[in-house]
C-alpha cells in the first residue's frame, strides 16, 4: 500500500508540474492529447458550450460565453493546486504519517490538512513532524506552493495583456470594414483616390497581428476562449475577414496591394490552420457555401459601383474559390467549435455605424475650405457612394 501511495504521489506532482510548465513558461506549442490543460478543457468545454448555444437571447448567450475563459482560468489553477495537495499527501501517507496531531484524525484526513496547510504556505503549527523525510518533505511543499503562486502572479500579467494587444486592432477595424467586418465593405470604404496606400497599411498591421495571434495563442490556447467586448466581434470574424479581402485582391482586383495582400494572406492562414490544429480540429467540408453564385455576382457589382478596380475573367471566380478552399474549412471548423460565427462576403442590410456620422462631418468641413478641392472630392464621392449603399436597403 505504501509503495502504491508513493507511485501515485509522485506521478501527480509530475503531471501537474509538467503540464504547468508546458502550459505558463514553456514559449511554444504543448503537444499531446494526455496533458492535464488538455483533458480539463476538454471535459469542461463541451458541457459550457452546450448550455450556452441553448440560450436563445444572442447577448445572453455571448456573455454566458464570455465568463468561461477566466473561469475556465481560475478552476485550472484550483485543479492543479488540489492535485498537489493529493500528490504530497499520498507522499505523507506512503512515509506512515508521520506526524504528532491531538485531534486524532484518520491518518490520510491528517496527510491532506497537513499538505494543504503547508503548500498554501498557512503553517498553523497544530500538527508536528515526527522525522527528517517528513520535515524535508513539508519545505519541499512549502516551496513548491510559493513558486506556483509567484508563476500565477506573473501568469495573469501576460495573457490579459496578450489579450488586450489582439482586442484593439479588432476595434479598429470597426470603423473601417463594418461590425461585423466584410471584404466587401472594407474595399467599399477604400475606394477613394489614393487609398490603396491605406489599404496596404492595413494589410501589413493585419500581417503582423495575425503572427502575433499566432505566437501568442499557440502558447497560451486558453486566449482563444476570450471574447471580445461587443458581440458582434470576435478574433475568428476578424482574421476570416481579412482573409477574404486578401483572397479577393489577389484573385480579382486590380491594384498595387495586391502583392502585400499575398503575404497577409499566407501569415492568417497560417495562424488559422495552426490554431485549428490546436483544438484537434479537421477542416469541415460539410459548411455552407459563404459566396454562392448569386452572392459572388452581387459582390463584383457591389464593388464596381462603388469605384473599386475590379478583374473580372473567366477565370476570377476559380482563382477565389482556389484561395477560399485554403482556409474556409478550417475557420468553419473554429467557428463551430467555439460558437463564433464566420463574417459574411457581403452584408444584406448594412447597419450605418458611427463612421457616417464622422464621414458627414468631415465633408461639410471640407466643402468650407475649398482650398483642397481634391480632398473635397474624395470624402464627398465616399460618402455619396455610402449612402447610396444603404439606401438600396
Amino acid at each position: 500500500m505504501n509503495i502504491l501511495a508513493c507511485v501515485a504521489g509522485i506521478s501527480f506532482l509530475f503531471i501537474v508540474l509538467i503540464d504547468a510548465f508546458q502550459t505558463i513558461i514553456l514559449p511554444r506549442r504543448a503537444t499531446g492529447r494526455l496533458r492535464l490543460t488538455s483533458i480539463f478543457y476538454r471535459l469542461t468545454w463541451n458541457p459550457w458550450a452546450f448550455v450556452a448555444r441553448r440560450l436563445h437571447n444572442p447577448r445572453h448567450r455571448e456573455t454566458f460565453f464570455s465568463y468561461y475563459g477566466p473561469l475556465s482560468l481560475i478552476l485550472l489553477l484550483v485543479v492543479w493546486a488540489s492535485m498537489m495537495v493529493l500528490g504530497f499527501a499520498l507522499l505523507f501517507f506512503a512515509l506512515g504519517s508521520p506526524f504528532s496531531d491531538s485531534s486524532h484524525m484518520p491518518r490520510f484526513f491528517n496527510d491532506i490538512y497537513v499538505s494543504g496547510t503547508t503548500i498554501f504556505t498557512l503553517g498553523l503549527g497544530d500538527v508536528v513532524p515526527q522525522n527528517n523525510w517528513s520535515r524535508s518533505l513539508l519545505v519541499v511543499e512549502a516551496g513548491t506552493g510559493f513558486g506556483l503562486l509567484a508563476v500565477v502572479m506573473g501568469y495573469f500579467p501576460v495573457l490579459y495583456a496578450a489579450f488586450s494587444r489582439r482586442e484593439v486592432i479588432i476595434s479598429l477595424l470597426d470603423a473601417r470594414a463594418g461590425s461585423p467586418p466584410t471584404a466587401a465593405e472594407l474595399l467599399r470604404r477604400h475606394s477613394f483616390e489614393g487609398a490603396d496606400q491605406a489599404l496596404m497599411l492595413l494589410l501589413t498591421e493585419w500581417e503582423r497581428w495575425s503572427a502575433e495571434l499566432l505566437e501568442s495563442h499557440l502558447s497560451y490556447p486558453l486566449l482563444c476562449y476570450f471574447r471580445s467586448q461587443h458581440n458582434n466581434q470576435s478574433w475568428l470574424s476578424a482574421i476570416t475577414a481579412i482573409l477574404d479581402t486578401s483572397a479577393l485582391l489577389i484573385a480579382g482586383v486590380r491594384g498595387p496591394e495586391a502583392r502585400q495582400a499575398q503575404l497577409t494572406f499566407a501569415m492568417a492562414r497560417h495562424a488559422v490552420v495552426d490554431l485549428s490544429q490546436i483544438f484537434s480540429c479537421r477542416p469541415a467540408t460539410d459548411g455552407p457555401d459563404r459566396l454562392p453564385p448569386e452572392r459572388y455576382q452581387h459582390l463584383f457589382d457591389q464593388l464596381c459601383q462603388s469605384g473599386v478596380g475590379v478583374c473580372r475573367d473567366s477565370l476570377t471566380s476559380e482563382r477565389l474559390r482556389e484561395l477560399r478552399v485554403l482556409y474556409e474549412g478550417y475557420a468553419e471548423a473554429l467557428s463551430r467549435y467555439l460558437s463564433m460565427p464566420l463574417p459574411q462576403w457581403v452584408v444584406d442590410e448594412p447597419r450605418k455605424d458611427n463612421w457616417m456620422t464622422v464621414a458627414r462631418v468631415r465633408a461639410q468641413t471640407e466643402e468650407a475650405n475649398p482650398d483642397h478641392g481634391s480632398d473635397i472630392a474624395a470624402s464627398a464621392q465616399l460618402l455619396a457612394s455610402t449612402e447610396d449603399h444603404y439606401n438600396q436597403f
